[in-house]
């Protein structure tokens, strides 16, 4: 990052420059080095030179080197090739490297901890776990003792318990040796807006008090209608796998060094769990379509001794299940929301959102996974992107202007869905007219809120009532080009009437 302006040479006003280059402003009006600063995740900190070139000054921002993960400046990662600067998103292997050189935090000894810190029952809980995991092994696990089992396991190195062991097998108050790490989960219970009700945070051993957020969640029980069959059945909202999938995942991919909290926010009809740091694949979609597991983990320690304990998915695949998951039961994908670059959050459904559409839609058309996560969103009245919305228009699956799509003709005739189609798409043209025209010869001048309450409900159902009131906006503007109707009001409170020369017309 350099700046450059003109030199006099003169000494003492150069270094009043000197003074006054510090002082410039950044975007928003805070001050350059502030700017400059907050910009920066992780801070890992700048150094600042005022150099002389060619009678030029020249004031140059070093940035440290990235160690253990990219450093974005304003939410982006950047990287230089040749001559050229880049995002790093753009190149994996690099950012790869970059993620490689970092230390484990979930494989180092906690040295103040013995193995009087862990929990007897986890102990017990995750031997149990690694001989389901490795049954060949049922024997010889009975034969060791705890020191044998968590070195054997991998829960310790050389005897020394590592913070793996710490937060899944270790007592309550064993947390505190993992400072400043909170390690813990917190559950909360909110309304329709957001206020709590009630709460509980739960501590290690996660390997046991997993089951203990799962069992505040309120599962209630639904109907569904099964394929072939009159006779409903009633099944769970949340699938236990999937709550259990997400939840370890949460523990698996923590960035503990942030410091923050895995929280499992329970809504009605659904559930928000989120977790502290990036989203390491980068995109849903990439895991979606993916057949291999992640390059890289950000915990690849415990990511692996949760997999010998059967915690998480041995393939990689625990989030790609859970859409196929959520998909058989015809329930709503789960919706992953990466805006925040050190937060991941996901929104598991607990309501069929439309049993019909899901059924029919898998039984009846050949659409991959990702197809259908797309169209689910599609359908929740989630905005895709422009990438997204043109794949599904190439396959003519959507129709609308973006970012109001629905889904198209052909997919409203397999689902059964015709009406709400015509309904998203909306009507002729000719037929607003006519009912404006209408209102207008009977109670002229009619004003625009008026007008407003004659269409907003006959607009396509896909449009905001914003969306809608502009859509009002120019179809009024258009009959008046045509010469259909005249404002007699002002222009900012228009009234409209029917113009003379049109009776006639229309």
């Amino acid at each position: 990052m350099v700046s450059q302006s003109t030199d006099t040479g003169l000494p003492s006003k150069r270094q009043g420059r000197d003074r006054r280059s510090f002082l410039q402003l950044g975007k928003g009006n805070q001050p350059l080095l502030l700017w400059l600063s907050v910009g920066l995740n992780p801070n890992i900190g700048f150094e600042r030179y005022v150099l002389q070139y060619e009678r030029q000054r020249v004031v140059l921002f070093e940035v440290h080197a990235a160690f253990d993960r990219p450093v974005k400046f304003y939410g982006r990662a950047y990287v230089r090739v040749g001559s050229c600067k880049t995002e790093l998103s753009k190149h994996p292997e690099k950012e790869r490297q970059i993620w490689q050189r970092r230390t484990d935090w979930s494989a180092l000894v906690c040295e103040r901890a013995t193995l009087n810190d862990l929990d007897a029952d986890a102990i017990r809980r995750a031997k149990t776990e690694f001989v389901n995991k490795y049954p060949m092994k049922r024997t010889e696990v009975e034969s060791w003792d705890d020191p044998t089992f968590l070195n054997k396991a991998g829960l310790s190195i050389h005897g020394g318990i590592t913070h793996t062991a710490i937060l899944l097998l270790g007592k309550l108050e064993s947390s505190a040796l993992l400072a400043p790490a909170p390690g813990r989960i917190s559950w909360f219970l909110k309304d329709e807006q957001h206020v709590e009700k009630d709460y509980e945070h739960f501590g290690p051993p996660f390997i046991i008090n997993v089951d203990r957020v799962l069992a505040k969640i309120r599962n209630l029980v639904c109907q569904a209608l099964p394929s072939g069959t009159l006779f409903p059945v009633e099944i769970p909202q949340y699938d236990s796998w999937v709550l259990r999938e997400g939840l370890h995942n949460c523990i698996a991919h923590q960035d503990y060094s942030l410091c923050g909290r895995i929280n499992v926010v329970e809504l009605p009809g659904r559930l928000i769990l989120t977790n502290v740091g990036s989203f390491m694949p980068g995109s849903v979609e990439k895991v979606i379509r993916q057949d291999a597991p992640p390059e890289v983990y950000r915990n690849p320690f415990l990511a692996e001794i949760m997999v010998n304990l059967n915690m998480i998915d041995t393939q990689g695949g625990g989030i790609k299940k859970m859409y196929m998951t959520q998909a058989k039961r015809f329930f709503p994908m789960p919706d992953y929301d990466l805006s925040d670059t050190e937060k991941v959050s996901v929104s598991i459904g607990g309501a069929i959102l439309d049993e019909r559409y899901s059924r029919l839609l898998m039984e009846h058309t050949d659409l991959d996974l990702w197809t259908i996560v797309l169209l689910d969103k599609v359908q929740k009245r989630v905005r895709i992107s422009r990438e997204d919305h043109a794949s599904l228009k190439s396959k003519r699956l959507v129709e609308g202007r973006y970012p109001s799509v629905f889904v198209a003709a052909k997919v409203a005739a397999v689902t059964g869905e015709q009406a709400k189609h015509i309904r998203n798409r909306g009507l002729d043209q000719d037929y607003y007219i006519h009912l404006v025209l209408e209102l207008v010869r009977t109670y002229q001048p009619v004003g625009r809120s008026r007008i407003d309450e004659l269409l907003m409900d006959k607009l396509p159902e896909v449009l905001s009532d914003k969306q809608k009131r502009c859509k009002i906006h120019n179809l009024l503007a258009k009959m008046s080009q045509r010469g259909l109707i005249e404002n007699d009001g002002s222009r900012r409170r228009p009234r409209w009437k029917v113009k003379v020369a049109s009776v006639d017309k229309s």
